[in-house]
Parts: structure tokens; C-alpha cells; sequence
């Protein structure tokens, strides 16, 4: 899966948990999830299930962190990164 891909995929499950598919226009892929709030831990950790079971990935604890899941873009960098391992 390369990363637009992966943008496409961590954005679909945004705007349906997030804004019941009514994505607003001033969202972007650089919007702040986490560190802005708009994601909560439960929907964090369900991202998180959904980026697995879909992508055949598994994310360490550490890794689960702002630095890697706060935007979409940081998030498709982040699993580009790992997928290419």
C-alpha cells in the first residue's frame, strides 16, 4: 500500500468516527488529531485497530504516540516507514 493510499484510508475512518462523514472544509491532512483533541484515546485505539487488521500491521506500545498519529500525513509517513521495513 503506498501512502496516498494509506492517507485515503486513515482519512475514511476519521471523517466517519469524527464527523459522521460531513468532513468540514477547513480539514486537512495536517489537522491536528490528538494534541487538538479531536481525537479521543477510544477512537485513537480504534484507528489504531483498523490500521492493523486492514494494513497487516501491529504497532508497539511506544509507538502509539502524537509524534506518529497526530495528523493523517504524520500517520501515512509513520506506516510508509513501517511497511517498508
Amino acid at each position: 500500500m503506498n501512502r496516498n493510499e494509506i492517507i485515503k484510508e486513515v482519512r475514511e475512518f476519521v471523517a466517519e468516527r469524527l464527523f459522521r462523514g460531513n468532513v468540514p472544509s477547513d480539514f486537512t491532512n495536517d489537522t491536528a488529531l490528538i494534541s487538538s483533541r479531536l481525537l479521543d484515546s477510544i477512537v485513537v485505539l480504534g484507528l489504531i485497530g483498523h490500521l492493523e487488521e486492514t494494513l497487516n500491521i501491529e504497532f508497539e506500545a511506544h509507538e502509539v504516540s502524537v509524534d506518529n498519529l497526530d495528523t493523517i500525513n504524520k500517520t501515512a509517513d509513520f506506516i510508509s516507514q513501517k511497511l517498508a521495513k
